[in-house]
């Protein structure tokens, strides 16, 4: 059973930077899309960064296009997420998971397995 621990969240100021780190256990990453979700209070689960599983294919909604990168080590097991220039509407509980396909759509209800969350807080 694949399971996944989000790590890297906190708190940071606006414009500032993190990056967030997913590692994987019971199953390898290799061989699935990778995608990192956020969750701002009281509302729902976004994408906001998906790979394919070469990691030759990337795709970002206009939000956080240009200041987040999404990125994976397949020999390693991990994916990260390289947030910059972050604004206080980026803040959220980012989760990473994965999806047991190599290429395809990266939405929330199509994602097989899910990490328990980092919060990620930018302060004005």
């Amino acid at each position: 059973q694949l399971q996944l621990v989000e790590s890297g969240g906190g708190l940071v100021q606006s414009g500032g930077s993190l990056r967030l780190s997913c590692t994987a256990s019971g199953v390898t990453l290799n061989y699935k899309i990778i995608g990192w979700f956020r969750q701002a209070p009281g509302e729902g689960r976004e994408a906001v960064a998906c790979i394919s599983a070469s990691g030759g294919s990337t795709t970002y909604p206009d939000s956080v296009k240009g200041r987040f990168t999404i990125s994976r080590d397949n020999a390693k097991d991990m994916a990260y997420l390289q947030m910059n220039s972050l604004k206080p509407e980026d803040t959220g509980v980012y989760y990473c998971a994965a999806r047991m396909r190599l290429v395809g759509d990266c939405r929330a209800g199509l994602m097989d397995s899910w990490g328990k969350g980092t919060l990620v807080t930018v302060s004005v």
